[in-house]
């Protein structure tokens, strides 16, 4: 179940409110001792977390699924760059890293409970069940908070900022649990967005040896992946960090195959198809200096990033977005337009219509 981003709490007064945590979401399956805990794109995760195995195993009901978010807090707020560090393939290290920097699991859905499938179930019943299970269970595992009072809700927006949360996330007490549906509303302090990589340029200076800018892409409802903009402003540093960071993903020249799969191959010929079929594909000279090259290097469309961005100009931002962190834990395919909320102002909406 996903939600839709908005920058204030929603209006009116049915709205449960609950602190927006920042880390990976996660699925938990429960049955006996048995237990599988998935990413939102179905990638396993609990061979990265064996501390949360004895706690699972013995304070969570026997048979039960379980919503929740998987994150590190460290020296009063939360850390997800730490969360990032526990992805790590050798089982030495994840264990290594589960004793320096465990991990906590906050849960604030129930999907199932023994033979119950409570999807279909108002929020406001599975909340009461999932409190009558989980109500003062110790650590790491947590019930997350929550409240129907609006200025409550709005002093943990203001304040918890600092403490790492994203925002707030506001659902409504009669909804049903619907997946991969925006049905809930979260409530950020800034204009953020997952894009999908699609293709990076060189930085002029130092071309071959440092990155440019990143080619970031979002799908729309038939499918396409739109070229939306570029991030860019990287310290020198980092715009060699890139360059391997970006290696895994690069196709080669002579990668025939690998050019005709990207969404935005055979360059040429989508650009001359661009406009009939209404798809934004990387440009090949800029538009305000025709002699200056906008040549790029395509990628695999199989990195996320989420990136800051202040507004949009029609389907792509107006200015450069700025990088904020990878995201291993987001599928490309949920890189879409719907994660954006764009309201035209009152007065342009009474003006011109709606």
């Amino acid at each position: 179940m996903l939600a839709k981003r908005a920058t204030k709490l929603p209006k009116g007064d049915d709205w449960m409110f609950e602190p927006k945590w920042d880390g990976f979401r996660a699925l938990l399956f429960k049955d006996g001792d048995d237990w599988y805990l998935q990413s939102r794109d179905s990638k396993p995760l609990r061979r990265y977390f064996p501390e949360l195995d004895a706690p699972i195993r013995e304070i969570l009901p026997d048979r039960c699924v379980l919503d929740g978010e998987l994150v590190i807090a460290r020296n009063g707020q939360l850390d997800f760059a730490a969360m990032q560090m526990r992805l790590h393939p050798a089982k030495s290290r994840v264990q290594k890293l589960s004793g320096e920097i465990p991990a906590s699991l906050l849960f604030f859905d129930i999907l199932a409970l023994d033979d119950r499938d409570l999807m279909n179930t108002p929020f406001q019943e599975r909340r009461r069940i999932l409190v009558d299970e989980l109500e003062g269970c110790p650590p790491p595992l947590y019930l997350t908070p929550l409240t129907r009072d609006r200025d409550q809700a709005q002093d943990w927006f203001e304040r918890f900022e600092g403490a790492g949360l994203d925002g707030v996330i506001a659902k409504a007490p009669g909804g049903v649990y619907t997946p991969n549906k925006r049905t809930m509303v979260k409530v950020k302090h800034e204009r953020t967005v997952e894009c999908v990589v699609g293709g990076f340029r060189w930085y002029k200076k130092h071309h071959g040896t440092h990155v440019g800018s990143l080619m970031l892409g979002l799908y729309d409802t038939e499918g396409r992946l739109h070229h939306v903009g570029v991030a860019g402003s990287f310290p020198m540093a980092r715009r060699l960090e890139l360059v391997e960071e970006l290696a895994p993903y690069r196709i080669d020249d002579d990668d025939a195959e690998g050019h005709a799969a990207h969404p935005w191959g055979e360059w040429a010929q989508h650009m001359r198809d661009a406009e009939s079929k209404r798809q934004r594909v990387p440009e090949g000279s800029s538009r305000w200096n025709p002699g200056k090259s906008l040549s790029w290097n395509p990628l695999r469309p199989e990195l996320v990033v989420e990136v800051r961005y202040d507004q949009m100009l029609g389907s792509r931002f107006r200015h450069t977005a700025h990088f904020r962190r990878w995201r291993q834990d987001k599928p490309p395919t949920e890189c879409t337009y719907d994660q954006l909320d764009i309201t035209p102002p009152a007065e342009l909406a009474e003006l011109f219509g709606s």
